[in-house]
């Protein structure tokens, strides 16, 4: 600032112009791909019993077919969140929608076993992107507003489940499975379709040095919000800590947007290959933050999609009936407690609205995952159906909570450089919880074994919780910071 101009940050320019029709199309296209995960997921529930009554599979073979979809999105999750930090949150999520509507439509067409847990693999690999639609999201929102606004795009999670379990009570009795798996494929093919007005996130366009691109999509944010840009010139956080180190003499070049965009890349590109990206992680301004992440993740998924198994699960083998005698009617119990149960996650979204903001992310995760497990305890002896059904749906809500809210935490808390990276293995974490739970929620209930089985969620469940309380800081109101030493620094709220 040693010349007197003036400068702001993507911050302040999409603080100055609000959060209006522009974001609100964002949200429309990043919530179609969430829409699309949460229907790839919830089928997993009404597929595996089809698939082994067709063709005559053991349970472990049903459990497999969950499993590999959970090995793939691990996978996935790291790989595309260092693409998107590499080379654009866009040609991120392009590639992952192509292999998970190509995968999803294709598996519906498998002639036997082996094929479906390939195709299903690959879906899962295309589901591991993810993180680059919510990181992309949350890049265009202005920090006041951000936890309810992410709230809202985790909303579209919600519709996905119940539609899915809407689309499979009325396709499965009558058309099978194989059509809930073509039809379950459509929203991701959504996404390439409208691929080409999807904009670059300007967060990731100013961190690489290309200033230029960044202010013409805040422009375009600028138009359609029928607001204007902040005047000066724009800079991130990194250019601005190497303005804070230099000369006087040195600012002058540092704040030019000619210079600033030769510098920066090298110093970007320098940094970001895969190893050092997680080195980068796991760095001392980062280190406790992702180690506590990685648990809250792995704890989340095994706690949500362990529920959404247990729906079933637990009201089909209450009596520990084997499932070749399970009748008809039992299974059309089963589609409609999963309907009902899927109804839990709009309260839980309410109440992640109603407190992210207010409470704090920690508070909120914290508080909701100690109330998981009090619904849960009851069930560690067998209860009546109704009992049942309304214990998990209480424990649904709890969990869509900590869900939704940890979804909002992990981008905030790690900078543009490494972010939908840091959250892609994070989220990695969480697929490796998928991949274990179905051997929790089917082994252990098949076994005869319900109050292991719950008793292990309950653990998992209070880490988890005593896991975010031991989070180094509180986001809410924070800036989001570009570079991992500023990641670190105490930031003033935006009010």
């Amino acid at each position: 600032m040693g010349d007197g101009s003036q400068e702001y940050t993507v911050d302040d320019a999409l603080v100055s112009m609000g959060f209006g029709k522009f974001q609100l199309l964002v949200l429309a296209y990043a919530g179609m791909g969430w829409i699309s995960e949460a229907m790839e997921m919830m089928l997993l529930s009404f597929v595996g019993p089809a698939v082994q009554s067709a063709w005559g599979l053991s349970s472990k073979q049903e459990s497999f077919i969950t499993s590999v979809v959970f090995t793939g999105m691990l996978v996935g999750a790291y790989t595309w969140g260092i693409v998107s930090d590499n080379y654009g949150r866009r040609k991120g999520f392009l590639i992952t929608a192509t292999i998970t509507s190509g995968a999803g439509f294709l598996s519906a067409f498998s002639p036997n076993y082996t094929s479906l847990l390939i195709l299903r693999c690959l879906v899962g690999v295309g589901l591991g992107g993810g993180p680059v639609l919510s990181s992309w999201f949350l890049e265009f929102i202005p920090a006041p507003s951000r936890g309810t606004w992410m709230v809202v795009f985790s909303a579209f999670w919600t519709v996905g489940t119940i539609l899915e379990a809407s689309l499979a009570w009325f396709v499965m009795p009558t058309l099978g499975w194989r059509w809930l798996l073509a039809l379950s494929a459509l929203p991701s093919s959504l996404l390439l379709i409208f691929y080409w007005v999807a904009p670059e996130s300007p967060r990731y366009l100013c961190l690489k040095g290309r200033t230029t691109e960044a202010i013409t999509i805040l422009e375009k944010v600028a138009r359609l919000n029928g607001s204007k840009l902040p005047s000066g010139i724009l800079v991130s956080d990194l250019t601005v800590e190497l303005s804070e180190k230099s000369t006087p003499s040195e600012d002058t070049s540092l704040i030019s947007p000619r210079t600033n965009e030769d510098a920066s890349p090298k110093e970007m590109d320098s940094n970001m290959g895969g190893i050092s990206s997680l080195l980068m992680l796991l760095s001392p301004n980062l280190v406790r933050s992702t180690l506590l992440l990685w648990v809250v993740f792995f704890g989340n998924a095994f706690s949500y999609y362990g529920l959404v198994l247990l729906t079933s699960e637990l009201n089909g083998h209450s009596q520990c009936v084997p499932t070749e005698v399970k009748s008809v009617a039992s299974q059309d119990i089963n589609y409609r407690n999963i309907f009902i149960a899927s109804f839990a996650e709009l309260p839980g979204l309410i109440i992640s609205a109603a407190t992210v903001d207010r409470l704090g992310r920690k508070l909120s995760m914290s508080g909701m995952f100690f109330l998981c497990c009090l619904f849960l305890l009851p069930l560690v002896v067998h209860q009546p159906e109704g009992l049942t059904t309304a214990l998990l749906f209480g424990a649904r809500i709890c969990i869509t909570a900590t869900f939704t809210i940890v979804y909002i935490y992990a981008p905030e808390i790690y900078p543009t450089s490494v972010r939908t990276t840091g959250v892609g293995v994070g989220s990695a974490m969480g697929r490796i919880g998928g991949m274990i739970c179905p051997l929790v929620a089917v082994a252990l209930v098949h076994g005869c074994h319900q109050t292991a089985s719950i008793l292990l969620f309950e653990v998992v469940i209070l880490l988890s919780g005593i896991c975010v309380m031991l989070f180094p800081f509180e986001t809410k109101g924070r800036e989001l910071s570009d570079s991992v030493s500023s990641s670190s620094k105490p930031m003033n709220a935006l009010i």
